[in-house]
């Protein structure tokens, strides 16, 4: 595997760095050079996958990167089951949105430019999950960061695209710098970066009595990069980027990362029941407050990012109850369906000259014919509907949080209610009904070109067969995803004692699983296709309720009341008074000081020549006068 493992990032790289010098050249034939560099990547990741599959696992490293003193960090890479299966998403996924790219970007002029991000951002992903020691780690981290600001903020022509890159930005600093103390913590109390040594040695944490500290820093990290509460609210405005940036950071790359990490850690992680119960809180907090704010909104990528900061919050419910396999198993099929959601609605926007507003769609599914059954196929998959793949991913979740606590399953099935309600709303909407789009708009409608299309077929495919590795023993299937994760958590499940369920259970909660998706389902059936049910009637009824929603618990306006007007008005201060009294006062002083002495000494450089002479005559007769006198 040593032998070409290297490729897998370094192709991304090359593509990156190439496009970067020469994309302004190439325009329009950047687009096939960064897919083709995706592509050999995930075909190197396919054989890298068949060798793990047979037991062959890869640690080692490329070159000794930083030496200095005792302390050495090598660029090294591990490649074992969990990675593979993140290499394989970040890959396959990142290619089809890179080959979807290249019809949505057409005839931009900065399509060179968006293509080499575009290349970084899956070398930094690819880093993230690749590298062997947390320096590797944190220089993923802080990559896909970067890459999510140049992407978001990609036309920064317009204020709210720049506004929303540094936002997303400056809302990560605050996690990253949690997770980077974490980092210290872990290197300082153990002596290493590497996994292997990390995970060996986890009774020296225990025995400094900081794993639950480092662990909750790390988590700090996870939930700026995985948009969970407080740190949500930049993935929202993210949706400013190109449609593909979005599918990008929202199923392959950036938000998965947190969730990868905690997963990683799990030997960590799992010597600690409070970080542990932690990150059940907030993944189950997430998943409701961010479904609720969906309810309301008709920006459709807007209710497709709420929508993923909610199934976020699900993956980590599945990691914090320590069903680390299921959390990364939901985390592989929403990969497949929220990419296809995305692209599918960068289709839609195709069709309709950018319009995002689902108030002011209906009625396409009979003229974008692909893009609406393609979109359909995640709609089913995200809901819950057997046999898709979201499916299979959520009720092993949903099954293990009923294992840990009832409460936390409950909750978690008013979430998956939600869902399927707030998605069907969306569908309903957008497909189908009558047709409430602008007239100058309608006749223009059209189906996207096939370079589009394919990959969102392909998504299409994979949203419906991706959960049957994972089908478990009790539904006929092997769950074989979770016995291919098992050498990587063990380790992890060695501490914990979670509860087995018997098979009427295990049936029950498949049972209320399926019927809270169609109850879903069916309630947005009546109120938007059906209309038995007035949608204007109940927000009239509960304005105040829907006004809260509508205007996403005025989390935004508090944090501005909050936090940033303060900083802003402390900043002027600083501005008008230290800056420019104090610091500009102190310059001018000096200036002023230099300009009284200046006219002093000016009168003797008068520039006369007989005015120089005279002043020699009278020092030669004063020094003369001195030596006759003495």
């Amino acid at each position: 595997m040593e032998s070409f493992i290297w490729v897998v990032p370094l192709m991304p790289l090359f593509g990156a760095l190439f496009l970067g010098i020469f994309g302004h050249l190439l325009k329009e034939k950047s687009g096939i050079i960064a897919s083709l560099t995706v592509l050999i990547s995930f075909i190197y990741s396919v054989r890298a996958f068949l060798l793990v599959r047979e037991g062959v696992t890869f640690d080692g490293n490329l070159f000794d990167w930083i030496v200095a003193g005792n302390f050495s960090a090598g660029f090294g890479v591990l490649v074992d089951q969990l990675s593979v299966v993140m290499m394989l998403v970040v890959t396959g996924v990142g290619f089809l949105i890179h080959v979807y790219s290249i019809g949505y970007m057409h005839g931009d002029k900065g399509v060179g430019r968006y293509f080499s991000f575009l290349n970084l951002f899956i070398f930094s992903m690819l880093m993230l999950v690749m590298g062997n020691n947390l320096l590797l780690l944190y220089l993923g981290w802080e990559g896909v960061g970067l890459c999510s600001y140049l992407l978001i903020g990609f036309w920064y022509e317009k204020p709210s695209a720049a506004k929303a890159g540094l936002k997303a930005f400056l809302v990560n600093r605050v996690g990253d710098f949690g997770f980077a103390i974490g980092i210290f913590i872990i290197f300082t109390t153990i002596g290493t970066i590497t996994y292997a040594e990390i995970f060996s040695r986890t009774e020296q944490l225990v025995a400094a009595g900081v794993v639950t500290t480092a662990t909750l820093l790390l988590f700090m990290g996870a939930c700026g990069k995985s948009a969970q509460f407080p740190l949500y609210i930049w993935l929202p405005d993210a949706m400013e980027g190109p449609t593909p940036v979005s599918a990008l950071i929202h199923a392959a790359t950036m938000v998965t990362a947190g969730v990868y990490m905690v997963a990683r850690f799990n030997p960590l992680f799992s010597l600690s029941e409070v970080s542990m119960a932690v990150v059940v809180i907030i993944g189950l907090f997430t998943a409701l407050f961010a479904a609720t704010m969906a309810l309301v909104n008709t920006d459709i990528k807007r209710v497709l990012a709420y929508s993923t900061i909610s199934q976020l919050g699900y993956m980590f419910i599945g990691v914090g109850v320590g069903a680390y396999a299921a959390g990364i198993f939901h985390l592989m099929t929403h990969a497949f369906f929220k990419a296809l959601l995305f692209l599918g609605a960068g289709s839609v926007m195709h069709a309709l000259a950018n319009e995002t507003n689902i108030m002011k769609m209906g009625g396409l599914a009979k003229k974008i014919k692909y893009t609406a059954w393609t979109f359909i196929l995640a709609w089913l998959a995200i809901s819950g509907i057997p046999p898709f793949s979201g499916f299979f991913s959520k009720d092993e979740i949903l099954a293990k949080a009923f294992a840990y606590h009832p409460a936390v399953w409950f909750f978690g099935a008013v979430g998956a209610l939600l869902t399927a309600f707030y998605m069907s709303r969306l569908v309903f909407l957008t497909f189908f009904g009558k047709s409430r789009v602008e007239p100058e708009v309608a006749h223009h409608i059209h189906e996207s070109p096939y370079v589009m299309t394919v990959p969102l077929m392909i998504l299409g495919v994979l949203s419906v067969i991706g959960g049957f590795v994972g089908i478990p023993a009790i539904l006929g299937g092997g769950n074989h995803f979770e016995h291919f994760l098992e050498p990587v958590f063990r380790p992890g499940l060695e501490n914990l004692h979670g509860a087995h369920l018997s098979h009427a259970v295990e049936y029950g909660l498949v049972a209320a699983s399926v019927l809270v998706a169609l109850a879903g389902i069916g309630l947005a059936y009546l109120m938007y296709i059906k209309k038995s049910i007035s949608a204007d009637g109940l927000a009239a009824k509960y304005k105040g309720l829907y006004t809260l929603l509508y205007n996403k618990y005025y989390v935004d306006e508090g944090i501005e009341k909050a936090l940033i007007n303060p900083i802003l008005s402390f900043s002027r201060w600083l501005w008008n008074f230290f800056d420019e009294k104090i610091i500009d006062g102190l310059v001018n002083l000096s200036a002023k000081i230099m300009l009284l002495i200046s006219l002093v000494i000016r009168r003797v450089q008068s520039g006369y020549v007989q005015s120089y002479a005279g002043v020699f005559v009278i020092g030669v007769l004063v020094i003369l006068a001195y030596y006759l006198l003495a």
